[in-house]
């Protein structure tokens, strides 16, 4: 699996691609480095959001999981950059238990490009980040987006549809 690392205001991480789309985006340094234009694509496009040029990702996603978790990726993908929903905003619009967006969230296995930092507990708490620093790296992704997007509210207003990740066996 071609694999490329590149280092970010974050510490390093590691891009993943299979069968021509992005898979895995992981913290730390991966065992390989066998850059594609795919996988300088999607660097650059990170780059470019650590330098507040970008707030959204045009990439061929593949991530691994279940229906279910294909469905709340999705649906993190449909919240605006800056903005955030709650656990229960998005169990409710799912059908489905906080927990198990909680769940969701934390085996996302692309973080930043599918964006779990944007959802929070109740409350106004951050809840958990299973990524970098943990709740930190949350915060400053958050604040990064804030600061890109300058006037956002700080409103958790329903989210628009976007379009479906790709199934994986």
């Amino acid at each position: 699996m071609p694999q490329l690392p590149l280092l970010s205001p974050l510490g390093m991480l590691t891009l993943s691609e299979e069968d021509g789309a992005i898979v895995a985006l992981d913290w730390g340094r991966g065992r390989d480095r066998d850059e594609t234009p795919l996988l300088r694509r999607a660097a650059d496009q990170l780059q470019d959001y650590f330098d507040g040029l970008r707030t959204a990702f045009d990439l061929p996603l593949a991530p691994h999981g279940s229906a279910f978790r294909l469905r709340v990726w999705t649906a993190l993908r449909a919240i605006p950059p800056g903005e955030t929903r709650t656990y229960g905003d998005l169990a409710r619009e799912l059908g489905t238990a906080s927990r198990a967006i909680g769940g969701a969230n934390g085996a996302n296995p692309i973080p930043i490009i599918i964006p779990c930092h944007r959802v929070v507990a109740s409350g106004g708490a951050l809840g958990g980040y299973s990524g970098g620093d943990g709740v930190s790296t949350k915060r400053w992704l958050l604040d990064l987006e804030r600061r890109t997007r300058p006037g956002l509210p700080d409103l958790l207003a329903p989210a628009s549809p976007c379009r479906d990740l790709r199934p994986t066996s």
